[in-house]
Order: structure tokens, then C-alpha cells, then sequence
């Protein structure tokens, strides 16, 4: 019985003494939690401080290398700006030099040809006697056949051709006597040629075989 008694009293002692150190941890465990909440929502955690300031840090890094892209980016779009607008320039002076090239060449292309043109007229002005006319007719039709000749003007000849609606220009019927019929048998004015190409139409009579009447 007695030892039984000791042994309660031993026992009792025991938990005595672990409720006196579970109250012990549980008031020190509850004054860590306390200190751990003031300093979390005061910012005086260390360890939290240190994550800002490496978010700041990598936060600034990023922009700065955001503002120097940027700058190179801008710098670019200048210098293409630049060189848009010298090639712009460029284009605007050979586009003017084209029209006024154009420009002088209707105003001035057949300036050869008037120079020619020219001495021909001389031949006309020159006085001469009566007797001298007929010579300077042909001396006229020789210098102006040689002047149409250089310059690519070609008169046409088509007596005895087969009629071309390009080329001819049909006046008048006439009868095809010992000719070709659909040939041109006369012509009323001469056309011309220039380096080949028709400006201007020769007027012809061309032949047909002539209607039989009853």
C-alpha cells in the first residue's frame, strides 16, 4: 500500500513537472508567434527584406535594359527616317529631270531636222535668173530627198502595189487596164514613211475589173 502511495506521489510529481514545461513551451511558442506577427506586419522581417530588395534589384535591371533597347530602337527609326527621306529627295530630282528631259526632247527632237529643213529654205531664197529656175528646182527636190533620207522619212511608191488599208487610203476607182485588179494604178498624194511606220497615208485610185453592162 505504501508503495503504491510513493508511487502515485513519484507519478504525480512527474506530470506536475511536464505540465510545468508544456506551459513553459506553449507561452514560449506563443510569444515567438507574437513577435514573428509584429515583425511581419511592421516589415522588420530580415529575411523578407532581403526577397524585396532582391525583387527591386531584378525589377530595375529589367528597366534598364527596356530603356536601352528602346534607345537603340529609336536611333534606328531615325536613321531610317533619314534615309527615307534623302531617298524621297533623290527620287523627286530624277523624276524632275525626267519630265524636263521629256520635255526637251518634244521641243527639241526634230531640231536636226529643222536645221536641215533650213538649208533647203536657202535654196529657195537665193536669187536667181530665169534661166537658172529649173536647175534650182532639182538642185531643191536633190537637197530635200537627201534631208528625208537621213532622218529616216521615206516617200511611198505604190503604183503597181496591192492595196494596203495601213499604207493607202482608196479615193477613187479605176478601171484595170492591162493592171492587176485590187493594185493601185494612181496616185492622187504622196504618203510617207518615217523609220518604217505610216504617218501619213497615201491617196490612190486602185483598179477593178471594170462591170459589164447588158
Amino acid at each position: 500500500m505504501a508503495i503504491r502511495c510513493f508511487s502515485s506521489c513519484k507519478d504525480l510529481n512527474y506530470v506536475g513537472r511536464l505540465r510545468k514545461i508544456l506551459t513553459n513551451d506553449c507561452n514560449a511558442l506563443a510569444s515567438l508567434y507574437s513577435t514573428a506577427a509584429k515583425q511581419w506586419g511592421t516589415g522588420e522581417d530580415f529575411h523578407g527584406d532581403d526577397a524585396n530588395t532582391d525583387n527591386s534589384s531584378h525589377d530595375v535591371t529589367n528597366v534598364r535594359l527596356l530603356e536601352t533597347r528602346a534607345g537603340k530602337l529609336e536611333e534606328q527609326v531615325r536613321e531610317l527616317t533619314e534615309r527615307y527621306k534623302r531617298a524621297m529627295a533623290d527620287s523627286d530630282n530624277v523624276r524632275r529631270r525626267t519630265q524636263k528631259f521629256v520635255q526637251d526632247a518634244k521641243l527639241f527632237g526634230i531640231q536636226s531636222f529643222c536645221r536641215d529643213l533650213v538649208e533647203v529654205a536657202d535654196l529657195f531664197e537665193q536669187p536667181t535668173g530665169q534661166e537658172d529656175e529649173a536647175l534650182r528646182l532639182g538642185q531643191v527636190q536633190d537637197r530635200l530627198h537627201g534631208v528625208f533620207t537621213k532622218h529616216g522619212l521615206e516617200k511611198m511608191s505604190p503604183v503597181g502595189d496591192k492595196y494596203d488599208p495601213y499604207q493607202h487610203q482608196i479615193v477613187f476607182h479605176t478601171a484595170a487596164e492591162g493592171g492587176e485588179p485590187g493594185t493601185v494604178a494612181v496616185v492622187k498624194q504622196n504618203g510617207y514613211k518615217l523609220h518604217g511606220r505610216t504617218i501619213r497615208h497615201a491617196l490612190v485610185g486602185v483598179a477593178v475589173i471594170p462591170q459589164e453592162r447588158d
